[in-house]
């Protein structure tokens, strides 16, 4: 997750006001004013800010009257909706149709990691089934046919550009001519890094429009210059029409807030967002998901579409008729942890759990984690068919084998066998007690409190703490019921529909 700073502020903003027995205007003003400086100091423009500063505390002038819990629950809600309208535009953006060339024009400033955002772009729809393509177009910096070349080879992607031809906006038009014979449906054109200042690149991209005419035309914006975003992103769309927007590297500076809010301050939507330099550190934006998953509220909708999207649906309504039996076997472990590392990035995983602070597992942490559950994978590669169905128990001597043929050692064998008893048991009670059918659903509703002291008593400690505590963890649980596509998930048979 990003802006872990500005996250944290907010939080403790939010704390605070949760902290006070009785809400007055000066306990209103001190959690608003902690958002303000907050919001200052991830460099958001302090026209904005004022704005939102203004519009909650009129909120909470026309509410004033309202008591207690009720009013930390509005002024709450009067924050993250100003926050979701500072970042939202009202231009819709350009969607891809299936049965044309999409052509998509990808312009910039130079350094804002336009080419690299290209190939993360062509990789996230190519992952979705669609045909995609990249052309350099970029003939004015040294090593840029050289960078995309290769990323398109990385991930399989056709490439065409050349060493020889000066003329960008030729290397243009014929590539897009080639791609769309070949009927492909993203068509991507990289073009060279400019600023604002340079006239003549500017011409440069002109030109390129006008002989490729672009579905869509995507700026890619580094979020490290805050909120002078707002001066390079106008200049271009007066340069050509920008239809949409993607900020990068928001995973390594606290001027990305601001960054955010000035680009949507110019009506341009956006898009993508780039938080790190994997092809899969890159995610869709949505306002309203960004500042859930910001404040730590998580995003249930978020979580399901990446679950869909790596999840063999066969295989998850076989093991949700096992699970509802109450069996969960290392096989279906090596199952899902392999859909855990098609995930993507853990950090963005996690800030989808309601309560789950956004940066928890990040850097070194996040990498750590990746690498031990790689090396779960190579124990259970080592285990043979019955080890992995449960079918015999592992003794000593089975775990000397596993060891030798995995390259890992008898202690990390030893860490995930208890890894898996301690899954097993809790799905073996959730299943006596019938917790995995539809009825449980129903129960949750009619009786919450015993629902979670049966929840505490089955699940072990650890890792109720890990969920932020059984409450948080009850409330997921409730959020999930109540939304169609996950309950839809967690039923025995029910991930079988069609996408």
């Amino acid at each position: 997750m990003v802006l872990t700073e500005l996250s944290s502020q907010i939080t403790q903003a939010f704390r605070k006001l949760h902290a006070r027995t009785i809400i007055t205007d000066e306990v209103i003003d001190e959690v608003i004013g902690d958002i303000v400086r907050a919001l200052l100091s991830a460099d958001v423009n302090v026209k904005l800010v004022r704005q939102l500063k203004e519009n909650v505390k009129v909120k909470a002038r026309l509410h004033a009257d309202t008591l207690g819990a009720n009013k930390r629950k509005f002024i709450q809600k009067a924050v993250i909706e100003e926050f979701v309208s500072m970042l939202s535009s009202d231009r819709e953006p350009y969607t891809p149709k299936k049965g044309k060339s999409n052509v998509i024009m990808f312009v910039g400033l130079q350094g804002a990691g336009k080419t690299t955002t290209c190939t993360k772009f062509a990789y996230h729809y190519q992952r979705k089934g669609w045909r995609t393509a990249l052309i350099c177009a970029d003939t004015f910096r040294a090593g840029a046919f050289d960078q995309l070349k290769q990323n398109a080879a990385k991930v399989k992607i056709p490439f065409f550009g050349s060493y020889s031809e000066a003329n960008a906006v030729r290397v243009a038009a014929e590539g897009v001519a080639k791609f769309k014979e070949g009927k492909y449906d993203i068509i991507i054109v990289d073009t060279s890094g400019r600023h604002k200042q340079e006239e003549s690149l500017f011409e440069e991209m002109r030109l390129i429009y006008d002989a490729v005419q672009p579905d869509d035309v995507v700026f890619v914006m580094d979020s490290h210059i805050g909120q002078a975003c707002f001066d390079q992103a106008s200049a271009f769309k007066k340069a050509v029409d920008v239809g949409s927007v993607i900020i990068t590297k928001l995973d390594g500076h606290a001027r990305g807030g601001g960054a955010l809010a000035a680009v949507a301050a110019t009506n341009s939507p956006i898009i993508f967002i780039g938080h790190g330099e994997h092809f899969d550190d890159f995610e869709k934006f949505d306002a309203q998901s960004f500042v859930s998953r910001l404040l730590g509220m998580g995003d249930i909708n978020g979580l399901i579409n990446t679950i869909k999207e790596v999840v063999d649906e066969e295989n998850q309504k076989e093991l949700a008729e096992r699970i509802s039996a109450g069996k969960f076997t290392i096989r279906d472990m090596y199952d899902q942890f392999q859909s855990l590392l098609k995930m993507g990035s853990f950090s963005k995983v996690m800030s989808m759990f309601p309560g789950i602070a956004p940066g928890l597992i990040s850097g070194g942490n996040e990498q750590d984690g990746v690498n031990r559950i790689k090396r779960f994978l190579y124990i259970m590669d080592s285990m043979n068919d019955e080890e992995l169905d449960c079918e015999k128990p592992i003794n000593e001597s089975r775990i000397i084998r596993i060891a030798r043929g995995s390259g890992c050692s008898v202690l990390e064998i030893n860490f995930l066998l208890d890894q898996h008893k301690m899954l097993q048991k809790m799905v073996g009670n959730m299943g006596k007690a019938g917790l995995n059918k539809e009825s449980a659903v129903q129960g949750m509703m009619r009786n919450p409190q015993q629902m979670m002291s049966r929840l505490q008593h089955m699940i072990d400690p650890k890792l109720l703490q890990r969920m932020g505590g059984a409450g948080n963890f009850f409330k997921f649980l409730k959020e999930c019921s109540q939304n169609e596509g996950m309950s839809n998930l967690m039923k025995p048979g029910g991930a079988s529909g069609k996408r």
